[in-house]
């Protein structure tokens, strides 16, 4: 029934983020030995999205993906011997609320004050809970993430 849908929409979902990741870190000149870890991140970002999602909200799911995310990026760096934006920026890539951005733009070129507002507001809300969740895992001083290797 409705939860083998469900289940097979969050695997294509999954399997749509090890993806996107991917093609981001080939757009940004990431080594291809890097490729597997940096899917692996944007995966696990947005299984926690997901997650999240379910029982809070959107805010508060960005957060939640993007403090993995970077904490994942920042292990995965000491491991690999990489910088960890290797893997933060492409690995934040499915979470940035693009559809955000597009249709608050979309709603002020239409004239529709209330809607760019509404809009505007919640992508305001994903973006400002990314930021503060790259901040909260980047206050983690580096001899720690060397530590746990």
């Amino acid at each position: 029934g409705g939860e083998i849908n469900m289940l097979i929409n969050a695997i294509g979902q999954l399997a749509a983020a090890f993806l996107a990741t991917i093609a981001f870190s080939v757009l940004f000149h990431v080594p291809k030995k890097q490729y597997i870890i940096c899917g692996l991140t944007g995966t696990l970002g947005w299984l926690v999205y997901l997650l999240v999602k379910l029982y809070f909200s959107n805010t508060l799911a960005c957060f939640a993906a993007t403090v993995v995310i970077v904490f994942c990026a920042r292990l995965f760096a000491v491991w690999r011997k990489v910088p960890s934006n290797v893997f933060m920026i492409s690995g934040i890539f499915p979470i940035v609320p693009g559809i955000g951005i597009y249709n608050t733009i979309y709603d002020i070129m239409i004239g529709d004050a209330v809607a760019a507002m509404s809009s505007g507001l919640e992508t305001f809300k994903a973006v400002a809970a990314i930021v503060l969740g790259i901040v909260c895992v980047f206050v983690i001083p580096n001899k720690w993430f060397r530590s746990l290797w």
